[in-house]
């Protein structure tokens, strides 16, 4: 009895194991189920589900509209495409946290660049694909505006690495905490005040909040350029 006991159970174990480790829509194509504007509770009125895409279509307003998921998530891998207009400039985040002190996603969560290489004048550690102000790309070779590019972002906190595959060329990794982590960070805009959170209580303290959450939120960027994206699926492990 207690053998048959300890296999039911062990098939139970694997079972659920092998349902966290399957492909989950993070979009279904058809509304906007399972998103919102950071630090709302809409999805604003620049964003989209259309044609199975989740479009981004400025309309000039006054406030930012990064779109972030209403689930938060720790160690995943992220698989999307995206097609970026002339010109245009976006970003894809993790680790996001919604702050009332901060106005955007990335005040707290560290991107992933996406980019008209072509007709953007950057940066190698700004043009698409790379870990935005801190990883440079060379070489690598973004598809044109109106074309779709496909990225998997894997974060691993527990073996504190991240990993980036464009296009289907594996590009690089990263540590995701630590000494090498805050290195990166060190030399970059990330390391201003601007990043960090101000409390006045009872004496004044700067807190650093840039990718200091394992467990965050996925977003995606309004730079106030028109941008598409589709097939949005995550895996956790």
């Amino acid at each position: 009895m207690r053998i048959k006991t300890l296999l039911i159970t062990l098939i139970f174990i694997v079972g659920c194991n092998s349902q966290n480790n399957q492909w989950v829509d993070l979009f279904d194509g058809t509304s906007m189920n399972g998103w919102h504007v950071y630090n709302s509770d809409n999805t604003g009125k620049q964003w989209s589900a259309k044609d199975g895409q989740l479009v981004f279509k400025n309309k000039l307003l006054v406030t930012n509209e990064d779109l972030v998921t209403d689930k938060e998530y720790t160690n995943f891998e992220l698989s999307l495409e995206w097609n970026i207009s002339k010109g245009g400039n976006s970003g894809i985040f993790f680790g996001v946290q919604e702050i009332d002190e901060f106005d955007q996603a990335y005040k707290t969560g560290p991107e992933i660049q996406v980019l008209d290489n072509d007709n953007y004048a950057a940066t190698d550690n700004h043009k698409a694909s790379a870990l935005y102000d801190l990883i440079s790309v060379k070489g690598v070779k973004a598809k044109p505006h109106g074309e779709w590019n496909h990225v998997i972002i894997k974060i691993d906190h527990n073996n504190n690495i991240g990993n980036v595959t464009f296009n289907g060329e594996d590009l690089y990794s990263f540590p995701l905490a630590g000494p090498e982590w805050d290195n990166l960070v060190s030399g970059s805009k990330f390391s201003s005040d601007d990043y960090y959170l101000k409390i006045d209580h009872p004496d004044t303290v700067y807190t650093p909040m840039f990718g200091k959450f394992k467990t965050g939120k996925i977003g995606l960027q309004d730079h106030g350029h028109d941008v598409k994206f589709r097939n949005i699926k995550i895996r956790e492990f």
